[in-house]
């Protein structure tokens, strides 16, 4: 069986043979038989379907009569048993038809033709050998230049979609459709094509803005609040599929705020219309006609559509376009702290209530908070009145956020609720994504939790011995283990020597070399600090421990070990 591939929707010459494929298929599946009962149509109730002919009767008559045969006859005199009718609203099957919809909105679709040179002989894809006079043969002409030869530049030509949503001639698409072209093209339903400038582009979103210059105002359409859309709610694509401009599918919004790892700010809607290569950058809209989404990527394990489709929502796209208008770039706000998700044992640890929020496991220094109103550790529950149920929604509204805005942000720190202001920075390019990222701490940040000086104690660490917690075995991190594992000197702590192969400990990924730097969240200096600890939370009746862990370059993490 085929492994499912997520796949962006950019239609190249690679994905000509998905033709091929999608054909085959559908010879194999084929559909129903001509002579089978077809389905009611334009909403008509299955109630009100035409009776079944005379010939037909007979054969369901038996097969609906069989199973009753197996049952013992009603005692005589006993009562009918009746099924009540239902009595809840019947299940339409969708609207009878969207002809009137799509026909306002097809001028405003349009098909994105790219070009990009690829140097070095045979770099660039072949075309397929084709029968003389086979229909395909001009189609993959005009995607190698003709001849398919294998010249020292060869042009790659890749169709992609967009819309239109400025009469001025802005045009909105994905970012992989126009990403490292060397020619963009903007082709209107009526044929007409004009030459395409780009205005900006942000890959973290996989957007981007182009601008023609039209002899006359274009049809053009608007962006609705995709928040108002709810799971269920019928929705129309229009796109380019396969070179084939126009066309328009019809489904239903399967999911919301999924996240498929494309991003950092992943918030992307579900859908089952189908889309496929050749779709990318195209609008999905509601029934209003309003854009709620640009289609991005599929899911699937042909490359065609199984009903498994994901578009950029309008309440994430909608401010990244209007940006890239104004500046030409994005301009995001910046925390400047490094996250991790709260998991049911970190929750525990904690003392939250419910698995929410997102974990601090670091602070870059000279950032927005490096004054100290946000400490590694914290764990944020809500930016600017949004709350953050889950580590991913932070990143996304304070990106979305105005950079020098102050905002108040809730923390749990010790126990406590508390809110502190902060004004935001700009995430520039470089380094990328501080907010989005789990786990390491990145270059420049401040390793060591608050607390003032450390190590002021290492001659009485150095004259304590090894001990045993939690399946570790740790001990001081003299001079000796610090040129062992080659730990950084800035990282203070208690280092693991050993960890027990099937511990809590291995469970939670520490190995040798780790330091723990805080043990829920008191500083620890000494493998008799780290068993102290431990055992004051046992007595506590507490089932997870949480520790602040350092790698040897200093890089930060947060981990919630189980309590033997």
């Amino acid at each position: 069986m085929a492994q499912s591939v997520l796949w962006s929707l950019k239609r190249s010459v690679a994905a000509v043979a998905i033709i091929a494929i999608a054909a085959g298929a559908q010879a194999q599946t084929g559909g129903p038989p001509a002579d089978a009962p077809q389905p009611p149509q334009n909403g008509t109730p299955a109630q009100e379907a035409a009776p079944p002919s005379a010939q037909e009767t007979p054969q369901r008559e038996a097969q609906d009569l069989a199973p009753d045969a197996m049952l013992p006859a009603p005692p005589t005199g006993a009562p009918t048993v009746t099924t009540a009718p239902t009595t809840g609203p019947a299940i339409g099957s969708g609207p009878a038809s969207v002809a009137d919809l799509a026909e306002g909105l097809l001028d405003a679709v349009v098909n994105i033709s790219t070009s990009q040179s690829v140097g070095g002989a045979g770099a660039g894809p072949q075309a397929p050998q084709t029968p003389d006079g086979s229909p395909f043969e001009e189609f993959f002409d005009e995607f190698f230049d003709g001849d398919g030869s294998q010249g020292g530049n060869q042009k790659v030509n890749s169709l992609g979609s967009g819309f239109v949503i400025d009469p001025s001639g802005f045009v909105v698409t994905n970012n992989h459709v126009i990403e490292d072209a060397d020619d963009i093209e903007v082709v209107f339903p009526d044929g007409s094509k004009l030459k395409a400038t780009l205005v900006g582009t942000d890959p973290k979103t996989d957007l981007s803005v182009l601008k023609v210059e039209p002899p006359a105002p274009l049809k053009a359409v608007r962006f609705g609040d995709s928040r108002q859309m709810r799971i269920g709610d019928w929705v129309m694509a229009i796109g380019n599929p396969f070179g084939l401009g126009g066309s328009v599918t019809v489904g239903i919004i399967s999911a919301r705020g999924r996240n498929i790892n494309a991003g950092p700010y992943d918030n992307f809607i579900q859908t089952d219309a189908a889309i496929n290569k050749g779709n990318s950058g195209g609008p999905l809209f509601n029934m209003k006609g309003e854009v709620i989404g640009i289609n991005t990527a599929i899911i699937s394990p042909s490359g065609g559509s199984i009903g498994i489709g994901f578009a950029v929502p309008t309440e994430l796209a909608q401010n990244v376009v209007n940006q890239l208008i104004e500046f030409g770039e994005t301009r995001r706000g910046w925390l400047g702290v490094r996250i991790q998700p709260v998991t049911d044992e970190v929750a525990e640890s904690l003392g939250l209530d419910s698995v929410r929020g997102a974990l601090v496991s670091g602070v870059v220094k000279g950032g927005p908070v490096d004054d100290g109103s946000i400490r590694a550790g914290d764990v944020i529950l809500t930016f600017d009145g949004v709350p953050v149920r889950e580590m991913r929604d932070l990143p996304r509204v304070v990106a979305e956020s105005p950079v020098g805005k102050a905002v108040d942000v809730t923390v749990l720190r010790d126990g406590k609720e508390e809110t502190v202001k902060v004004t935001l920075g700009r995430l520039e390019d470089s380094p990328p994504d501080e907010d989005a990222e789990e786990g390491a701490t990145p270059e420049g940040e401040e390793p060591m939790p608050d607390g003032g000086e450390q190590g002021e104690d290492q001659n009485g660490e150095a004259e304590q011995g090894p001990a045993v917690a939690l399946g570790m075995t740790i001990a001081p991190l003299d001079d000796e283990r610090r040129a062992e594992f080659g730990i950084d000197d800035s990282v203070e702590g208690v280092v693991i020597t050993d960890v027990q192969d099937g511990s809590a400990a291995a469970d939670k990924g520490l190995k040798r070399g780790d330091v723990i730097v805080e043990v829920a969240q008191d500083f620890v200096d000494s493998p008799t600090a780290v068993t102290d600890r431990i055992d004051a939370l046992k007595a506590e009746g507490r089932r997870n421990v949480h520790l602040m862990i350092a790698d040897p370059t200093g890089a930060l993490r947060f981990v919630a070990v189980p309590l033997e």
